[in-house]
């Protein structure tokens, strides 16, 4: 069996980590295209080294630009890779620009499609991202869920009997991290040299378009996040530097200690270390309820509703209106018990055999 990947973005390459894993030693062929959507080091390339993924056999260098040139461009160039491999599956990743290129340009050449992540709803039609993943999922041949929540997404989307429950690979990769982290003992997470991790901090991330692109929005969530009685640590994602310094916003204030995006094992380090987490991502609300620890979200809704059973997760109803959550940053871990909506970590395993199966 061949399958080919297709990844862009930083939240796709730690799920890749899994599927090559499950792959390594199998026999199968597994191929890797990597968009280029993310292509700053700190976002790409370190997680090929930090997940041992060996590098990309297609790097097509697209870079960033509006969705339509972004999205055209990326369909331009993966589709004579497909022709030339003609694999058995294409594999697609999570709810990018790169998923529904990826998709689009797999179906058109009539190759079957797997997505990976499948099921997931916002309701939010204004995010790029509920588009990417509704479009990816309607037209994709194997629906591969991370939890019961999404497979009931999809049955009520008459997408049932291409639906399959493999688990969430995010939790392989998350427990595997979490372990190496713990095994290594007391090192200390790479954060700014004001942070304190024998301390209470909080570790944050901001960068959606619904927060960052309008500056008064910006600049309200900044300040709320500088007036917190403990340190955060902010990993700033490139779009929030761009659209903090075309604004003349300051990003490092008050509270706020500024990093650049962490490698992976730097970003479970500094959670478990942390007290807490202040997101507006997806992906760290879930590595957050995995690790333990509480998260204030700023966002309207969850893709992962599961977090936010016992109060693991809060969102906000305005994150604009900063009394609503800044007592909520600074909460306790609840005493209520986990599950395993996310499964136990075997996820990349299933993924591999549910393409086998079907090839």
């Amino acid at each position: 069996m061949k399958v080919l990947s297709v990844v862009g973005a930083r939240p796709q390459l730690v799920k890749l980590g899994a599927v090559a894993k499950a792959f390594k030693g199998t026999g199968h062929e597994h191929l890797v295209l990597h968009t280029g959507q993310h292509y700053d080091p700190g976002l790409s390339d370190v997680f090929f080294a930090e997940f041992g993924i060996p590098e990309p056999d297609f790097h097509l260098g697209i870079g960033s630009g509006g969705h339509g040139a972004q999205t055209g461009a990326m369909l331009a160039a993966i589709e004579p890779v497909l022709e030339r491999e003609r694999p058995d599956w294409v594999l697609v990743y999570g709810d990018t620009n790169s998923t529904v290129a990826g998709a689009l340009a797999a179906v058109k050449l009539h190759l079957k499609v797997a997505h990976l992540e499948a099921g997931l709803r916002s309701f939010n039609r204004r995010m790029p991202e509920e588009h990417n993943r509704v479009l990816t999922d309607h037209c994709a041949d194997l629906l591969l869920a991370p939890t019961a929540e999404a497979m009931r997404h999809l049955a009520s989307e008459g997408l049932a009997d291409r639906s399959v429950l493999v688990g969430d690979v995010m939790t392989d990769v998350c427990f595997a991290t979490r372990d190496a982290v713990l095994g290594r003992g007391e090192a200390r997470p790479a954060l700014p040299a004001s942070i304190d991790t024998a301390a209470p901090f909080l570790v944050a991330t901001l960068h959606r378009a619904e927060n960052t692109d309008d500056p008064g929005r910006l600049d309200a969530l900044l300040s709320a996040l500088a007036d917190l009685p403990v340190p955060v640590a902010l990993a700033a994602h490139p779009r929030l530097r761009a659209k903090a310094a075309a604004a003349g916003i300051a990003i490092e204030r008050g509270a706020v200690a500024v990093c650049d995006p962490l490698p992976y094992g730097d970003l479970v380090a500094a959670v478990l270390a942390s007290t807490g987490v202040v997101t507006d991502s997806g992906g760290l609300q879930k590595e957050a309820y995995l690790l333990g620890r509480p998260c204030t979200t700023l966002r309207t809704e969850t893709e992962w509703v599961e977090t936010l059973e016992g109060g693991w997760n809060v969102l906000v109803p305005d994150p604009a209106r900063v009394d609503d959550w800044r007592a909520l940053a600074t909460r306790p871990a609840p005493d209520a018990p986990q599950g395993a909506p996310y499964g136990t970590g075997q996820a990349g395993a299933e993924v591999l055999a549910v393409l086998a199966e079907r090839a």
